[in-house]
Parts: structure tokens; C-alpha cells; sequence
């Protein structure tokens, strides 16, 4: 299992604590420096059905920079996801990718249905 995360966000301090908590092994990936890859955020955008908004990181700056909140609506799945590649930044973190599927953002009510 891989958890993309920043090491200045709080939310993926709380969320990788959490995880060796429960003895959970995991791989732990600067997002900023090394983004998930199209094939990976392509899993995860299939366990949110789709939803590429769950994807974005929207309180970011470089969302709002970028006018993503007009624009997201209109793109392919082929540009948003060449995007996030291309832009960790954009990418909602913590970003868990697991053998099916993955998580992003930290709920705990949600990964502890996961794991």
C-alpha cells in the first residue's frame, strides 16, 4: 500500500499515525515530489465511481489558481487525470492507493471500514 502525503499537512500526519496505530504497513510517498501515477489515480478514481472532484485537492492554491472549480466540469477524465499526474499539488491528500482501489482525504469513519 502507498500513502502519497505532505509533510507539511497536518491531515496527513493524523492519517499515517493512524495507520501504524493499527500495525497497517505502508509505503509513505511525497506527493509533491513524486505524484501518483495516471494508472494509479485511475484505481482510485474508480472507487469514488468517477466523482474527479473527490480527487482535487479544491482548498488548494493551485486549484484556485488555476480556475479548476469552472473548468473541472468540462474536462475529460483523459486531461483531469494528466493533470493530477502532472501536478501534485492538485491532488487531494492524504492519496492511499491499495491493491483495490484507495482512499483520499481522511475520514476515520471511512478507513476504518477499509482496513
Amino acid at each position: 500500500m502507498k500513502v502519497y502525503t505532505y509533510k507539511g499537512c497536518d491531515t496527513c500526519r493524523r492519517a499515517t499515525r493512524w495507520l501504524a496505530a493499527r500495525g497497517v504497513e505502508f509505503e509513505e510517498l511525497p506527493i509533491r515530489d513524486t505524484p501518483p501515477t495516471k494508472a494509479e489515480l485511475r484505481a482510485v478514481l474508480a472507487s469514488y465511481h468517477g466523482e474527479l472532484r473527490r480527487l482535487f485537492n479544491t482548498s488548494g492554491r493551485d486549484y484556485r489558481e488555476m480556475g479548476l472549480k469552472d473548468k473541472l466540469p468540462d474536462m475529460s477524465d483523459d486531461e483531469a487525470i494528466a493533470l493530477l499526474a502532472a501536478n501534485g499539488n492538485l491532488v487531494k491528500r492524504p492519496f492511499v492507493v491499495m491493491p483495490e482501489g484507495g482512499l483520499v482525504g481522511f475520514n476515520e469513519t471511512e478507513w476504518e471500514r477499509r482496513f
